[in-house]
């Protein structure tokens, strides 16, 4: 009995080693690096068609993450709002600069990366960076002459942020379930644009990639067979704003008391595109209204919808910031219309109010480009607040704009000195 139980031991012992060594491992080393991909043989064409299309796509699927809050430019970015459980992270620069950007890639190093997820030299980038394993082979390349384009967004700018820190969760994820997607085998075609439902299922499935967030978790969604995710379109997934609050996913089945089942195409096409809900309540971040979609390409999507699997899950709306006491009157409207979730409780968010005193020297421009930010910037993601925002509301919510401002120039100053 007692070699049986010095053999146990010695067993269990072996086996806590061998754990203990693969998680130092891990912990050691980091995100796994491949070898490099083959070459793949691509020069494209940058037709106008094909850079008008690129720039919609990279506006819906590129923009978001990697346009600096300050300039808009394509360099990059804090991602505040990446999940705390996978680290810390930066987007990378992907203008035409050729020692921070991409400007040495060819066309087929592009390509190949956004189909799997590997760098020119092997390098794995983290399952937060969007692969496309499912846009079509045209929209693909349209992105390439995009960013292969002179649009200002992604000219040649110097800008280098600090590398990815990958919590030890990312780097086990990298391990055993997040790994480089294998290059298509056949071509991807463009759907049937007079099927809304196939266009639809496209839009929300292979190129907009909208179940990965409004499905149940990234963990379990399925990347190959985007309808085998776990609570497939049936929201409950928690992603944070740039503040790192939690805001939880819409359900987007036709459940009609959980769901859009209630929603007209109306209803769904002024959330996705404008960025209300039928209750005139803004969306928040991390959803960004989609204002590059046609009307008709977001009554496919909705069309789509009504297609998939009900599913009955009630989403409790994450609570809004509970304000202090002391609160302003403009703290208040900044509050009430979730500013902060794009914005960022100082203003700097995915979109920088903190220069406002300086591009808007007065009330009334300032107020003029809060009600209709399109008008100045047909780009922007901004929601059109005329009819929303109160007129009453306006004054304060300009002084406390300005006043984030201001606390910002008080403390470039005093770090300055």
């Amino acid at each position: 009995m007692k070699t049986l139980l010095k053999i146990v031991g010695a067993l269990v012992a072996v086996l806590l080693l061998a754990v203990g060594g693969f998680a130092a491992s891990i912990a050691l080393t980091g995100i796994p690096k491949y070898p490099p991909p083959p070459k793949y043989a691509l020069k494209v064409e940058p037709t106008p068609e094909r850079i008008a299309r690129g720039k919609k796509l990279a506006g819906l699927l590129c923009a978001e993450c990697h346009a600096d809050p300050s300039t808009q430019a394509l360099t990059g970015r804090p991602l505040h709002d990446l999940p705390a459980q996978f680290g810390k992270a930066w987007s990378r620069n992907i203008t035409h600069d050729t020692a921070d950007g991409i400007g040495n890639w060819t066309d087929g190093e592009i390509y190949t990366l956004l189909r799997t997820g590997l760098k020119p030299d092997g390098t794995y980038l983290p399952p937060w960076m969007v692969k496309l394993p499912h846009l079509a082979d045209e929209d693909l390349i349209s992105v390439i002459a995009y960013l292969r384009s002179d649009d200002p967004r992604v000219a040649a700018r110097k800008g280098r942020l600090p590398e990815t820190q990958p919590s030890f969760f990312a780097k086990l994820l990298t391990r055993v379930a997040f790994k480089p997607l294998p290059m298509p085998t056949a071509p991807i075609p463009m759907p049937d644009k007079n099927d809304p439902i196939a266009l639809g299922k496209y839009l929300a499935t292979g190129a907009l990639d909208c179940y990965q967030c409004h499905s149940k978790d990234f963990a379990t969604n399925d990347g190959f067979v985007p309808e085998k995710s776990v609570g497939f379109f049936g929201g409950g997934n928690q992603m944070p704003d740039v503040t790192g609050r939690l805001i939880t996913t819409a359900n987007l089945t036709p459940d009609p008391e959980s769901g859009l089942g209630r929603w007209s195409e109306a209803d769904f096409r002024r959330a996705v595109r404008e960025g209300f809900r039928p209750d005139h309540r803004p969306l928040r971040q991390p959803m960004a209204r989609m204002p590059e979609l046609t009307d008709d390409e977001a009554n496919a999507i909705f069309a789509y919808l009504r297609t998939v699997p009900a599913i009955h899950n009630e989403v409790k709306r994450s609570d809004d910031f509970v304000l202090p006491a002391t609160a302003s009157a403009g703290e208040k409207v900044y509050a009430k219309y979730s500013c902060a979730s794009c914005h960022g409780l100082s203003g700097e968010g995915l979109c920088d109010l903190r220069q406002a005193n300086q591009k808007y020297k007065t009330d009334a421009e300032l107020t003029d480009w809060i009600k209709d930010a399109s008008k100045k910037n047909p780009d922007t993601k901004m929601p059109t607040w005329a009819g929303t925002i109160e007129e009453a509301e306006y004054a304060p919510l300009v002084e406390y704009v300005r006043l984030l401002g201001k606390r910002w120039e008080s403390s470039a100053q005093t770090a300055a000195n």
